[in-house]
């Protein structure tokens, strides 16, 4: 499949937080159709403040933002309609509704199929007749998944799938981003605590810290610098080397 020269995200010089006071600073950013970027960086570092101003949750305190080729303006629905999905990290699925209404209420024309869905998340399709709530953790993350991409968006912002969730069902739910950006051109980008999984599926990585880009790169050679991330960034938890992932 060919993918669109137009889409994906720039940021330039943006600021973005609360109440007028900035989170992030100076942040510039570029995400391109059929990427896969990982944003990486402790707690509190700006990431999740980043997605949700890409996304039209918070607005941007200064810069520029042009999300599938347009300025960032308006609400998340209306950004939604123009083909970005955000996977939130609370899932907002519908608790008391099925599984199969819940990826119904995602679908659009022109978007994926139930059997499209179910093929990317197998696990979702004995269970198309239980409630959303009934649903163990790692179900209602790929659930919310599902949803997010049915109607083939152009960019997804993929904030910490994994939290809360066993690694085994973390390598399950990252490569199907992997796949989206691979077949359909989707540009994604990724805040995952699980670094080692993030940048194995990633193209490039930036690292936040006290909300500025403090280190970017191609995910190999991020992967390579583990000692850098590990003193500077990311905390005291040493990394695995390459040769035990």
């Amino acid at each position: 499949m060919s993918r669109s020269t137009v889409g994906g995200i720039t940021i330039e010089g943006v600021d973005a937080g609360y109440d007028g006071i900035p989170v992030v600073r100076g942040l510039d950013l570029r995400l391109a159709p059929g990427e896969v970027v990982a944003m990486l960086g402790p707690n509190g570092a700006g990431k999740t403040t980043t997605l949700l101003t890409l996304s039209g949750h918070i607005p941007a305190l200064s810069g520029r933002i042009e999300v599938n080729g347009r300025p960032i303006q308006g609400s998340p629905h209306r950004h939604a309609r123009r083909g970005l999905a955000h996977v939130l990290e609370g899932r907002s699925l519908f608790y008391g509704l099925t599984v199969r209404e819940n990826l119904t209420l995602g679908m659009r024309r022109g978007g994926k199929s139930l059997e499209g869905i179910l093929d990317l998340f197998p696990a979702l399709r004995p269970l198309l007749k239980r409630k959303a709530g009934l649903l163990s953790g790692g179900e209602q993350q790929m659930l919310s998944f599902g949803r997010a991409i049915a109607a083939r968006p152009k960019v997804v912002l993929a904030d910490e799938m994994s939290l809360g969730l066993a690694p085994v069902i973390v390598e399950r739910m990252l490569p199907v981003l992997r796949e989206l950006a691979d077949t359909e051109g989707t540009a994604v980008l990724l805040v995952e605590q699980h670094i080692q999984l993030a940048l194995s599926i990633a193209d490039r990585g930036y690292v936040l810290n006290h909300g500025e880009v403090v280190h970017s790169g191609p995910a190999d050679a991020l992967l390579a610098e583990k000692d850098v991330l590990q003193s500077s960034y990311l905390g005291v938890e040493a990394l695995p080397d390459a040769a035990e992932m």
